[in-house]
């Protein structure tokens, strides 16, 4: 069920290259693939995301869940019944992307997705420990691509919040995206959604409690 890598795309081999011949290639899968998948029961109660193609499985722990739980109580009541707050819930980004932000803040209520995903939200937050890497890299690049113009990081590590903004392709990496504006808030510090500039939002309200 899985689909090779475009040819034009596909890494090549030095020694295929000079013979004239396609290198080994990466199979990825395609976001109607991934969902019949989970449909056959195939993650089983595995929480597993579709990044450009390949399957990843997330985990958590006690401070992780925490953190989520309270970001999305926190901006439930910042951003009032017009907007839904979904934890954890499939974004669509496209034929390779099937992200799940732990927190995401979309238009509407949560019956307008009943029949499908959204396609992209006023605010994504990812709460990281371990993933820190890959959420400032990947996710920032997905979301920097897919025109997501406020993206947080509630950095467990070292207890700060890490608020990314204005996607553009990257100068120096072409094809890439990133975010031109990269602010660092404090464990005492506050944040204002871009769509929701009116609320302030307590870091120290993002955070589990030490352990």
């Amino acid at each position: 069920m899985a689909t090779v890598d475009d040819p034009r795309t596909a890494p090549m081999t030095p020694e295929c290259r000079r013979n004239g011949k396609a290198g080994p290639r990466r199979w990825r899968w395609t976001a109607k693939q991934y969902r019949q998948l989970d449909q056959m029961g195939f993650f089983e109660d595995h929480h597993v995301e579709l990044i450009n193609g390949e399957l990843i499985e997330l985990t958590t722990n006690p401070p992780h869940d925490t953190a989520v739980s309270v970001t999305a109580d926190a901006l439930e009541a910042a951003f009032g019944p017009e907007y839904a707050v979904r934890e954890e819930k499939t974004l669509d980004l496209g034929r390779r992307y099937q992200p799940h932000p732990d927190v995401a803040v979309v238009a509407g209520s949560q019956l307008d997705y009943s029949t499908k995903h959204p396609t992209t939200a006023v605010l994504l937050v990812e709460v990281c420990e371990s993933s820190l890497r890959y959420d400032r890299v990947i996710k920032a690049h997905r979301y920097a691509h897919a025109g997501i113009a406020d993206y947080w990081i509630v950095n467990l590590i070292d207890r700060q919040l890490e608020v990314y903004r204005n996607p553009e392709p990257d100068p120096e990496r072409p094809g890439r995206f990133r975010y031109a504006d990269v602010t660092i808030v404090p464990t005492d510090g506050h944040a204002r959604p871009l769509a929701r500039p009116e609320a302030v939002i307590a870091v120290i309200d993002l955070l589990p409690l030490r352990g």
